[in-house]
């Protein structure tokens, strides 16, 4: 198991697989918008914690079509 409780942006990109660049994360720290992040010197982290918290902020609920429950097919 892994006890990391921080992530650099080059981790924070490859968590979410490339979608979010490194590009992206630093204009996001530039405007205060995007997961929460903590500066120390230089280095910049991202706390998972934040990280996951971020994630259920953006969690889009989908609902069951009407058409897959009416005729109880799938």
């Amino acid at each position: 198991m892994d006890n990391r409780k921080f992530l650099t942006a080059e981790e924070v990109a490859e968590r979410y697989r490339g979608t979010i660049s490194l590009g992206t994360l630093r204009n996001w720290r530039a405007k205060r918008i995007g997961p929460a992040y903590v500066k120390v010197g230089k280095a910049v982290l991202y706390p998972i914690e934040e990280l996951e918290t971020w994630d259920q902020k953006n969690t889009v609920a989908c609902r069951a079509s009407k058409r897959s429950s009416m005729d109880g097919r799938e």
